[in-house]
């Protein structure tokens, strides 16, 4: 893709880069459909990076403007999705 992903400049390299494999899983979630266990386990991680509503809220809008995929309604479907099947968003 030819955009940014959003993030904070008080992360490490490492948050950096996990924060990043979180919206690559949403990307998938829209593109080609991603395992319901690959998305969560990147989710987790990335709200263990980001655990205030508020920043997650910030950084997935802007997300969500450059790329015009919401992480908000990949999650919900994840959540809503059982065990062992895969998310393919519309």
């Amino acid at each position: 893709m030819e955009y940014s992903y959003p993030f904070s400049t008080d992360w490490t390299t490492e948050e950096v880069v996990d924060v990043i494999k979180f919206f690559e899983a949403i990307e998938n979630a829209y593109e080609k459909g991603i395992n319901k266990q690959e998305l969560m386990t990147a989710y987790r991680r990335f709200k263990e990076i980001v655990p205030s509503k508020a920043e997650e809220k910030k950084l997935c809008n802007e997300f969500e403007e450059v790329s015009g995929y919401s992480s908000y309604h990949a999650v919900q479907k994840m959540k809503a999705t059982e065990d062992g099947e895969r998310i393919k968003m519309k």
